[in-house]
């Protein structure tokens, strides 16, 4: 069964963490400007809420890149940039509903959540567990695999 990310932005207190263990494991620097997570304040600072790739089963992504550089793995059932075979071109960025790939100006690519490899860094650094790592249907929808007593 796939995994994916699942966010409870009532856990959320906006510190950045996530962001910044993000940017540090994949552009080796404190920066969450260099994050393909983001945290988005709502209601004047008062709800935070944290948003990345949802590595949706529609994929407008994938099915728009002319050059076939996005991917799916099969084992991580994540949607991979293959950076050698990126142009840059944006179509991804401009067809992902959800606004979670990102052009990277530095690497003339395109960015986004690859769920480090399967050891998301973003759960492992938030302190609160507003982010969790959890198993997902095929729909996309998260997968109770606690046992309710």
């Amino acid at each position: 069964m796939a995994r994916s990310l699942a966010m409870e932005p009532d856990k959320c207190t906006g510190c950045l963490q996530c962001e910044i263990a993000c940017s540090f494991e994949h552009e080796g620097v404190f920066n969450p400007a260099r994050s393909r997570i983001r945290v988005f304040e709502f209601q004047h600072g008062r709800l935070a809420v944290p948003y990345t790739c949802t590595q949706c089963e529609a994929a407008w992504c994938q099915k728009v890149c002319p050059t076939g550089a996005i991917v799916l793995d099969d084992q991580l059932g994540a949607k991979l940039v293959r950076t050698e075979a990126c142009v840059g071109c944006k179509a991804c960025a401009i067809a992902c509903p959800y606004g979670t790939i990102e052009y990277n100006p530095l690497s003339g690519k395109v960015d986004k959540c690859d769920l480090c490899g399967g050891d998301p860094q973003c759960v492992t650094a938030c302190p609160t567990g507003a982010i969790a790592y959890m198993e997902t249907s095929l729909s996309g929808t998260t997968v109770n695999t606690t046992a309710e007593a």
